[in-house]
């Protein structure tokens, strides 16, 4: 019987329908989504690292029409180009350097907040202002957090509804026009990027730096609390914490899949696919490898390669915020864990990840004794 792939299906739970597509073929047509799935981490690696025939320079791609062309939806020297200059402040040392006590400083401030509740929903009280406050500090951007995810709400909100021939959201592209004017004279590096260049790449970083780092560090809590055994030797033990992190971004990516377009004919995997294709990688799958990891679906934070997941992508389009994202998760676990006494997930509000392609809990209820 033929697997049935929805996009309500892979919207509550992927990983059952990925993993029967997976055992009949490599790549599978998706007809709901209009696109092929690649399924298997050698495939979706072959795609990420091949621009030239899996393009994201294609007019069907929606953040572009929103907030302009930018590192996300150019390949090839333009892609360099657009990314080099915010690549410099996203190196490991850089963001050790000059954002690591930012990170420090706002997790403890907003654990203040809280700590005398007993309660929270940690998605809208930690993970998500402390995104937007690092990359508010990050980008240098004029106006207070609350602007900030107002901003990324509204773009996001009008990415996700776009579509060809209808008339960009006023309300996202009024929030562009605030970011535009939020953004320093010195962000573009020096002329290297026009203004309006400069402004579009500020929009997909901040986009990018909120939407995934909230959902790693709400996947990261999700994984780690229902598990006694996990937590007690990170408690015992807090240099074990990255081993956690790491196997919730294998198991539960916050990016679900990545977007490509046939740019000519190919094979892949089998499946014979035309040129102007959708071709998603899906990084849920690739994660979920048993080709790559062994026991694929166990949480296992002492997985010795847990860190060979795909999370971040790869090729030219790798995750330019990885680092950042690590060391935002690592703290944020790390201050709860030290400051919230037997903190534990709700019974009373459970939760689960659910996105067809963002995923994380819409809302991550925990208690603590307060």
């Amino acid at each position: 019987m033929p697997v049935a792939v929805t996009a309500a299906g892979l919207t509550e739970d992927p990983h059952p329908v990925l993993r029967a597509l997976r055992e009949e073929a490599p790549v599978a047509w998706a007809q709901e989504l209009g696109g092929w799935l690649v399924l298997t981490r050698e495939l979706c690696l072959r795609v990420m690292r091949d621009p030239a025939t899996f393009t994201v320079d294609d007019p069907r791609f929606s953040t572009a029409r929103v907030v302009g062309p930018s590192m996300l939806s150019l390949d090839g020297p333009e892609h360099d180009r657009h990314r080099a200059p915010f690549a410099r402040r996203f190196r490991l040392d850089a963001v050790r350097e000059q954002l690591g006590p930012v990170i420090d400083a706002e997790t403890h401030r907003l654990v203040d907040a809280v700590a005398q509740a007993g309660e929270m929903d940690l998605r809208r009280a930690l993970a998500g202002p402390l995104a937007a406050a690092v990359m508010r500090a990050a980008l240098g951007l004029r106006g207070e957090v609350a602007d900030v995810l107002r901003w990324y709400e509204a773009i996001v909100a009008a990415v996700d509804a776009d579509a060809p021939g209808r008339e960009v959201d006023p309300a996202g592209a009024a929030a562009f026009a605030e970011l535009a004017g939020a953004i320093g004279p010195d962000l573009g590096a020096a002329g290297e990027l026009t203004r309006a260049q400069t402004v579009s790449n500020a929009a997909v970083l901040l986009f990018g730096g909120i939407e995934t780092t909230e959902g790693m560090i709400a996947n990261a809590v999700w994984h780690l609390l229902p598990d006694p055994q996990a937590l007690a030797a990170v408690r015992a033990d807090p240099a074990l914490l990255p081993g956690v992190i790491e196997e919730s971004l294998r198991l539960e990516p916050a990016a679900a899949r990545v977007d490509r377009y046939a740019t000519a004919d190919v094979e892949l995997g089998g499946a014979r696919i035309a040129d102007g294709d959708l071709v998603m990688a899906s990084i849920s799958a690739a994660n979920r490898d048993p080709a790559a990891f062994p026991d694929p679906d166990r949480f296992d934070p002492a997985r010795p390669d847990a860190r060979r997941h795909l999370t971040f992508a790869a090729g030219p389009h790798v995750c330019l915020g990885m680092h950042l994202a690590r060391m935002e998760a690592h703290t944020a676990l790390a201050v709860l864990l030290e400051r919230l006494p037997g903190l534990r997930l709700d019974p009373d509000r459970p939760a689960a990840p659910r996105g067809l392609v963002f995923r994380k809990p819409p809302a991550l209820w925990v208690r603590w004794d307060a």
